[in-house]
């Protein structure tokens, strides 16, 4: 299976033969570079290593560090594949309330969360099981939306190592170490419920012990 996109390619053959020499991963290994959404020289190791041939991959990335990649689910990780708003909640309960979250990315209005092997077929289960999806009023569209879950026997695009331009796949979270924590189904799951109810908020209990000394004119 090829590695890359062709038709998404800016670096097709016949490209600027400067662009063609950049040594990709120089650039990402540069201090001070990274962030967030930036893929680290470990980082593209660990998603090459996805791949049957990962030296090929890797060489590959560095003809074309602004192109788009294809990488085969199931192995290495699995990918839960849901609307960018949606996502843009599910990340938000993953980093205030949770674990926080493998690699992101995003793609044609779609963000594709990085998760365990095996989530892909637990976490449609699990969501089906859950209660939480007949406490809407009769009717009513349901609070999670469909699913993508892509594990074994599937292929997902993957950003680049570096930023294109133009409405290309993106980074949200970039993988930036050669083992990356990945969330598994339960976790996910509930990200899914916290996520279709943005609006809650569970109340803090104030403290009633007497011991608890209050200045004088104030209230309880």
């Amino acid at each position: 299976m090829s590695a890359w996109l062709r038709d998404e390619s800016p670096l097709s053959p016949g490209a600027c033969d400067d662009e063609r020499r950049t040594d990709v991963f120089t650039y990402l290994r540069g201090e001070g570079r990274h962030h967030t959404a930036q893929v680290t020289a470990a980082g593209a190791g660990w998603l090459a290593s996805a791949g049957p041939y990962p030296r090929s991959t890797l060489s590959l990335w560095e003809a074309r560090p602004t192109a788009p990649g294809v990488l085969p689910c199931g192995v290495l990780f699995d990918i839960v594949n849901v609307p960018a708003v949606f996502g843009r909640r599910m990340l938000d309960r993953l980093w205030s309330d949770g674990p926080g979250s493998g690699p992101v990315a995003t793609h044609r209005g779609r963000m594709m969360l990085f998760a365990a092997p095996g989530t892909a077929q637990r976490l449609p289960s699990l969501l089906s099981w859950e209660e939480w999806g007949r406490s809407a009023p009769e009717g009513a569209p349901p609070t999670v939306p469909p699913l993508l879950c892509h594990g074994s026997g599937d292929a997902v695009t993957v950003p680049s190592l570096v930023p294109a331009v133009g409405p290309a796949p993106r980074w949200v979270v970039a993988p930036d170490t050669r083992h990356p924590w990945l969330p598994g189904p339960e976790v996910l799951l509930w990200a899914c419920v916290r996520a279709s109810r943005p609006t809650l908020r569970t109340p803090v209990a104030r403290p009633r012990d007497s011991s608890v000394t209050r200045l004088p004119g104030t209230r309880r």
